[in-house]
């Protein structure tokens, strides 16, 4: 199973986007799925994740506030609305997904998808 995220793009600095996750392939399930983000020269660095039995959620203090994990009814898609964008959100988002627990370590996810560059200027 892949990852597939899209909606990246460029925005002006207070502007918004929004990214999708969705993944190829066969049916796909987790117990957490999360975005990530890593600019160049910078470690990835955990953005927001939501542990899917729940609906629980968990955001970074860069992004607490702004930025809005979710997922569709389906629960096939996984969204992060991003508002009132920053010039220092500019990186790449990526989205992953873990079958066990629901901490913020990159290493503890096993599925990512490629990425997709987000430039705020």
């Amino acid at each position: 199973v892949q990852l597939v995220e899209s909606g990246g793009g460029s925005a002006q600095a207070g502007g918004s986007l929004r990214l999708s996750c969705a993944p190829s392939g066969e049916t796909f399930g987790s117990n957490c799925m999360g975005w990530f983000r890593q600019a160049p020269g910078k470690e990835r660095e955990g953005v927001a994740r939501v542990y899917t039995g729940t609906g629980s959620t968990s955001y970074s203090d860069s992004v607490k506030g702004r930025f809005t994990i979710s997922r569709d009814n389906t629960e096939t898609t996984l969204y992060l609305q991003m508002n009132s964008l920053k010039p220092e959100d500019s990186a790449m988002y990526y989205c992953a997904a873990r079958d066990v627990g629901c901490r913020n370590d990159p290493e503890g996810f096993n599925t990512w998808g490629q990425g997709t560059q987000v430039t705020v200027s």
